[in-house]
Order: C-alpha cells, then structure tokens, then sequence
C-alpha cells in the first residue's frame, strides 16, 4: 500500500524532551516553543502514564498537551510502549518493551489517537529502537510488529495520521554493513515498508556529515525497493563524540569504573563513579571533555555556547538541502524545574543542549542556543527550498541559497575549520554576483557583518560562523 505522505513547506520545529509529565506537573511548553519560531512540536507520552491500569485512563498529559497546542503549529507525539503492567519488561519510564497482549497495545493506540483525532499530524513508535536494551527492550522483528498494530491502529483511528519510524542515530546510519545495530533497522525496513510514512534519523555527530547520513537512510530503503520522505527528529551539538581528544579521556575513565569493583552496599553505579572521577579530575581534562561539565570556566563554557549557535545553523541548513523538510531540535528545556544531578551521566552528554531554563517554575530563561533558533526561524520564513551552491575556487567555503516567497534573496555560507578553534582562523574575504538593491549581512549570533556592495557584486568576511547575506534587512526573531 503506497501512501502519499510527503510533507509540504518546510518548518523547524523543537521537542519537549523525553519524559513530559511523568516527574512532575505537565506545564506550558507550547508558547515557548512558537516564541522561538518553532513550527513543529514534539513530545513524549508513555503508555503507563495514559493506562496506569488495564482499562483505566488518565489523560491528564495529553490533555495538557492538547490544551496548549497553537493550530498554525504542527505536533509530533513519540508513544512509548512503557507500562508496569502491560509490557514484556515492566517499566513506567524506559525502557519501551514489546506488549503483552498486541490486542490490548493497539486498543490503547486507538483510544489515544481517536481522542485526538484531527489535531496531530504525526504519530511515532517509539524512539531509536536499535538503541536495544535503553531504549527498546526487544528484538527487530518484535519492534516491526509493533509498528504495524501502531499503524494499522493509528491509520483507523484517524486516516490523516502519518505514521513516522522509530528514530534512526546517526550511528546506525555510519556503521558497517551488517552491524547489530544496522542490522536491526535494515530488518525493520524491510519488513515495515506499509507501516510508515516517515523515516526520521536524528542527526548528531559531524554536521558535515549530514549530507552522507541523510543518503544513506534513502539508499537503506532503495535496498528494498522503495523510498518514504526523511525527517529529522533530533539533532543538535556539540556532543562529547564529536572531540577525539575529549571521548578517549571519557572512555578511559568510563572504563576504569566498570572494571574497578564496586565496595560496600552503597557503592555508586559505574556511570555515577566515573562523573564523579571526572570532576575531581577536572583540571587535567582536555577542555574539549572539561566545557561539557557543569560550573566549568566561564571560557570554556562561552566557547561551547558559541559552537552550539553555530550548529544550530549549519545542521539545519545542511538538512534542508538535502530535502529534510521537517527538522526538531532536541531540546527545549529541562525536563523538570530545580533538578540538578552532576553525575548524571545523560545529563552530561545532553544536558547543555537545552535552549531554555527555568526561573523559579517558569520557563524563561534562554541560552544564546535560543537566539540563534529563532534567529535562524526569522530568515528561513517563507521557505520554499534550500540549494547548495558550487563555491568555485574554494572548497573549504558552504555557500547555499535559500529560496523564500515574500522575502527577498537569500545566501547561508561559512567555511570549514576546527569545531573548536576554528573560530581562532583568519577569515577569508568572498565575492558574490549580488544583483539586488542592497545587501545585508548578520552571523549566527545576530552580529553585523561588514558588506561591500557595488551593485553586481557583494563582498564580505566569511568564517566558521554562518553568515546570512540577504536583499533586505534582517527580520526580527519571533517576539517572546
């Protein structure tokens, strides 16, 4: 059964993050997310936390959700097979794990999505799947036969659902051929090919290897003889894994705690031990390891800031040309307010990646991450389409044209240099045939760049730092 699924336009979009309501009070999200010019909104919802027992339901949560939700919006909704009673490995948080009962998983996929009927554009099963034993408690063929009782549940319950693949890491999508890992969803998509409209990959690792990673999840499914649109449902960075220098020094600590044996009925896991060795040891970590922690020098933290802004450009402008119409940013704040937990393993890896903070119960506070989204969220409005362009004479330099009705034109570009020093090289002055009235320039961090503008040409500074040139002045971010 072939479906017409393919998204039209082109939104950004920001996720809630991996467990809304289940540790405290769902509150407003909604606002923040539309405030920062996000035109697709994600969230969690768990089985558990619907169905806490068989035939009972709460619907709290998603009522929150519904409640808060802008129609000029889209929303994502990632369900979580997680139930302390109805799945193979009882859990009110994750991992996911296969049902017991299929009958009963897809009764409560019905009930769900009949309630909000109309309202949700997109329906997810589960996230990352082959991330077994964290994420999803089961095996290929268990997950490819959940997501068909989803999608024929989901399909039933509201024809104009679209059915979205558990997200494929950038790691699946880089590994070998025939990896576990790869293995997994090469199955799945094999055998799902009628059960989603969506493939989504979540784009960490290299920004520059987006390109490649995106490719490679359209060639996964060519294998099988046919191709769904690809979506991008996280993505954002830096990630310790990008930093060589930084990940042996962590995985030599990582593994020293999980061979040292744990003394005394109150001994720590490994995860918490070797956060703890990290941060006793913080002054002799390589700074590309040591921005990671919390209360690090404000140097290093500032340089991090400044990577992230960076990123969230250049990922998403990446993306886009390749034709990823939909991109979500992972994350958009903490999950509760007034958690703190330093040897919290997640946290550290992904804890730095949220674009807001909360004052008090409020969500107010945004990190530079923020103004950077919204920033971009300004210039890509109206977006029809991104293009990468030949930078003739000059490898090192990504030039892209963004096309947009009712605005004038517009040119992403920035050169390549070191994630971490990069912004330490020398420009390097380009010249663009620039046939408008007027040209005007603004980086990543919302910073006038000089344009020298005669009419046919346009000349300007160009770094590691996106830089928008366009015809008319910058638009003004989304009020907050």
């Amino acid at each position: 059964m072939e479906r017409e699924a393919e998204p039209t336009g082109i939104r950004l979009g920001i996720g809630r993050g991996i467990s809304y309501g289940l540790f405290g009070k769902p509150d407003a999200f909604v606002p923040q997310i539309r405030a920062l010019g996000g035109g697709i909104v994600r969230v969690y919802v768990y089985w558990g936390q619907v169905e806490p027992q068989p035939g009972r339901y709460d619907w709290t949560v998603v009522d929150a959700i519904l409640d808060q939700l802008d129609p000029a919006a889209e929303t994502w909704i990632t369900v979580c097979s997680s139930s302390p009673w109805a799945t193979r490995t009882p859990s009110g948080f994750l991992p996911s794990s296969p049902a017991n009962d299929n009958a009963q998983y897809a009764r409560f996929i019905s009930l769900l999505v009949s309630r909000c009927r109309g309202r949700i554009e997109y329906w997810q099963c589960n996230n990352e799947p082959s991330n077994t034993g964290l994420l999803w408690d089961g095996t290929a063929p268990e997950y490819a036969a959940q997501l068909a009782a989803f999608a024929r549940a989901a399909r039933e319950a509201d024809p104009t659902a679209r059915i979205v693949l558990g997200g494929c890491g950038y790691d699946v999508l880089s590994s070998l051929q025939g990896s576990p890992a790869r293995a997994f969803f090469d199955h799945v998509v094999e055998q799902a090919r009628d059960d989603y409209d969506l493939f989504c990959v979540n784009l960490y690792g290299d920004p520059h290897d987006i390109p490649v990673y995106v490719e490679d999840a359209r060639a996964m499914m060519r294998r099988h003889g046919y191709e769904r649109p690809v979506v991008a449902g996280e993505y954002n960075g830096p990630t310790l894994f990008e930093f060589p220098e930084a990940q042996a020094a962590f995985q030599q600590e990582m593994t020293a705690a999980f061979i040292a044996p744990a003394v005394g009925p109150e001994a720590e896991p490994p995860d918490r031990r070797t956060m703890r060795v990290l941060y006793d040891r913080a002054a002799e970590l390589p700074d590309t390891l040591r921005m990671f922690l919390e209360d690090c020098p404000p140097e290093l933290a500032a340089r991090r800031d400044r990577i992230n802004c960076r990123q969230i450009v250049t990922r998403n402008i990446l993306a886009l040309a390749c034709g990823v119409s939909r991109t979500v940013c992972w994350n958009l704040a903490p999950e509760i307010p007034g958690y703190r937990d330093r040897l919290n393993l997640m946290g550290f890896l992904f804890g730095k990646l949220a674009l807001l903070d909360y004052d008090g119960t409020e969500l107010t506070l945004r990190h530079p991450s923020a103004d950077t989204l919204a920033l971009l969220a300004a210039q890509l409005q109206g977006v029809d389409q991104v293009r990468r362009l030949v930078a003739e004479h000059n490898s090192d330099l990504y030039l892209f044209e963004v096309e947009r009705h009712g605005h004038g034109a517009l040119e992403v570009m920035w050169t390549v240099g070191d994630i971490f020093t990069g912004e330490e090289q020398p420009v390097t002055r380009i010249e663009r045939p620039w046939a408008h009235a007027a040209a005007h320039a603004v980086d990543a961090f919302g910073a006038r760049v000089p344009v020298e503008h005669d009419g046919g040409m346009a000349r300007l500074p160009v770094s590691v730092t996106p830089v928008f040139l366009s015809a008319e002045p910058a638009p003004e971010p989304p009020a907050v």
